[in-house]
């Protein structure tokens, strides 16, 4: 299976573009904080769905899918703290 090829794959990364056009607009003094760990969040989401695509056994890639889940709920939470 190409991981290229999966929707969620693709949808992953719109979500990264999208993003960084969002916390563009953050403040400057936030840009090694928050706005930092929302970046490495969002860039955790296609990473490890294709580092699960390219497992082995199912067991491992059920596991990365998780984590990938994972990052997009710390996304939703870093991005709302961002703009109360």
């Amino acid at each position: 299976m190409n991981y290229t090829d999966l929707d969620v794959w693709k949808y992953s990364r719109e979500l990264v573009k999208k993003v960084y056009l969002l916390i563009k607009k953050n403040p400057k003094e936030e840009i090694y904080g928050l706005t930092n760990q929302i970046r490495r969040s969002v860039v955790s989401v296609p990473s490890n769905i294709l580092e699960g695509i390219g497992r082995q056994s199912n067991k491992e890639t059920i596991h990365f899918l998780y984590i990938a889940k994972d990052s997009l709920q710390e996304v939703e939470t870093q991005l709302y703290l961002s703009f109360i």
